[in-house]
């Protein structure tokens, strides 16, 4: 503490805190929600509060270094101590934050080893008075939940440089399983090949996928003796969605019989999560994820990454607490990788909280972590298709500049761009530098098509797409055929965890923050770019596939044997 701040709250105590200033306010309750009634006054509230880092654009700096091709620290990526010294918040912003609440009778615990996040809970009358705030019930009939937010919060006027945000607030964001046909289960019969495919001329891959195809369409290896150590892919694991290893078994000897059926992966527990292997919970977007990497990566370690429901309202806070958790982990302990296929809409997310998760995600990124978001299935209108928007609706984390989004294409002797496919531009982040050249060039051939639905100088994506359309799963002993750009966030994913094996066998880094590369040129033009299709939204017909990069597949689907070349393994 500075000694004029020291000076004037010995002299105010309490009355230091006194004067409130508006720190986030919601002009409206967003769609699908409607509001039930006060929150009860005795209720208890579990906020948490995410105090200002303490050097971040220093952390974008080294991001940046450790990212970009030609630089002298590529590679070089940093350690746990050297990220938490970034993200820490001073010591002043904690003595502040920590004797508000102890002058309310209130205190808080740290939720991460850097101490920028704290979490405290009390009374909804105590919060509304501490925040001048009106906590109140929400209904979501469709999602069938209800959450206790306010659509404005203040927090004193000393602290606004110190407080980033309080959760939950103005967030009324719900995780979305990025997932949008499920078809008609088959069962299978005994664990034989149902699909036996030898080349690309049969014709069986235009409608069934399996990791056959995708090893042909892809020129993805078999990995069969795969001894990097250190190189392990990570699968994101929400809303109680398990990954069943007998399902997995019938998956591989049905679709890889190449395989050792009992390739087994690893399990992590975020949130008091975990993994029922009694087969009828056996969860689509868990299989698909667990199968799709496993049955693509082979002898590469996969590690199942189970978010519990304890602390996860909405979802957000699984999201916050799977990262902080990663971001925790020792060095040696980091997967290189991690691919995701859950979202939100961006404007169910306060900009506070999607700022300091994207914040996370470059944490995580300086630490040579590889980060996949699915993009979504709603085309131009969000996460997943929605009637009635009038402006095109950007989806999270998608939008956020610290990590890669995937977007989907269907087809295989002609891919295409899948009309669901979730692409557009930010309205919170803005566009990146590394992405100039190749937005720039899409935004010419675009003219004046969709003017005034979306942020033009917006942060743009997906970055790179994959295969989504036709994916056979196997779940509760039945093969399911799927669609989606959850399908094609784990494919893509495969591919990264296979070059980094080569990488890592050779005594080079692993890829780690992928978009200052695959936008740097060399490697944009290892991948397959996708011409043509569109993803319709809002009553549009949202934006075309072009030549080059554009909102809807990026800068194209993976070429493996391209990819190699091109980073010189």
């Amino acid at each position: 503490m500075i000694l004029r701040d020291y000076i004037v709250y010995c002299s105010g105590g309490k009355h230091r805190f006194a004067k409130l200033v508006l720190h986030d306010i919601r002009s409206a309750i967003p769609a699908g929600f409607t509001t039930s009634s006060p929150a009860k006054s005795t209720d208890i509230l579990t906020l948490r509060i995410a105090l200002t880092e303490n050097d971040i654009s220093g952390l974008n700096t080294s991001l940046y270094s450790v990212s970009t091709p030609g630089s002298a620290s590529y590679g070089k990526y940093l350690s746990k101590t050297e990220v938490d010294a970034y993200i820490s918040p001073s010591a002043n912003s904690t003595r502040m934050v920590n004797k508000w609440l102890s002058l309310n009778n209130l205190t808080a615990t740290n939720l991460t080893a850097a101490g920028d996040w704290l979490q405290v809970s009390m009374p909804v009358t105590q919060a509304n008075t501490l925040l001048a705030a009106n906590f109140t019930v929400f209904n979501h009939s469709t999602a069938g939940i209800q959450l206790t937010r306010t659509l404005s919060y203040s927090i004193p006027a000393v602290l606004k440089n110190y407080i980033q945000l309080i959760h939950p607030t103005t967030s009324f964001a719900i995780a979305n399983r990025l997932s949008a046909v499920v078809k008609t289960p088959t069962a299978l019969k005994n664990s034989v090949e149902v699909i036996p495919r030898q080349s690309s001329s049969d014709s069986i891959c235009e409608t069934s996928v399996t990791p056959q195809c995708l090893q042909e369409l892809y020129g993805i290896p078999s990995n069969d003796n795969s001894s990097a150590s250190g190189n392990t892919l990570g699968i994101s694991g929400f809303l109680n969605q398990f990954a069943n290893q007998e399902d997995l078994t019938v998956f591989l000897a049905a679709f890889r019989p190449d395989m050792n059926p009992s390739t087994n992966f690893s399990l992590l527990e975020v949130d008091g999560g975990t993994n029922s292997q009694d087969q009828t919970e056996a969860g689509v977007e868990a299989s698909l994820d667990i199968q799709y990497t496993v049955g693509l990566v082979s002898t590469i370690s996969v590690t199942f990454i189970s978010v519990g429901e304890s602390n996860n309202d909405g979802g957000l806070d699984g999201f916050q607490d799977m990262i902080n958790f990663l971001i925790d982990s020792d060095d040696a302990d980091l997967p290189g990788i991690v691919t995701t296929s859950y979202g939100f809409d961006e404007d169910a997310i306060s900009q506070d909280l999607a700022v300091k998760l994207c914040n996370s995600y470059m944490a995580l990124g300086a630490r040579g972590v590889t980060l996949l978001f699915s993009s979504g299935d709603g085309g131009v209108s969000g996460s997943q298709e929605q009637d009635g928007c009038t402006t095109f609706v950007p989806t999270f984390p998608s939008g956020c500049p610290y990590i890669t989004s995937v977007g989907g294409t269907a087809g295989f002797s002609n891919e295409t761009a899948a009309s669901f496919s979730s692409g557009g531009f930010s309205n919170i982040f803005p566009r990146p530098s590394y992405q100039d050249d190749a937005v720039t060039q899409y935004l010419n051939i675009l003219g004046d098509i969709n003017t005034g639905l979306f942020n033009a100088s917006g942060r743009a994506y997906p970055d790179v797409s994959a295969q989504s359309v036709g994916l056979q799963v196997v779940v509760d002993n039945a093969t399911e055929s799927v669609d989606g750009t959850s399908c094609s966030s784990p494919i893509f994913a495969s591919v990264i965890a296979s070059l980094n094996d080569l990488l890592i066998g050779q005594g080079q880094p692993r890829l780690g923050f992928l978009n200052p590369l695959i936008y740097g040129g060399t490697l944009s033009a290892a991948l397959s770019d996708i011409t043509t299709g569109n993803n319709a939204g809002c009553g549009t017909n949202g934006f075309p596939a072009v030549s080059g990069w554009d909102p809807v597949t990026g800068l194209g689907t993976p070429n493996f044997a391209s990819l190699q070349a091109a980073l010189g393994i």
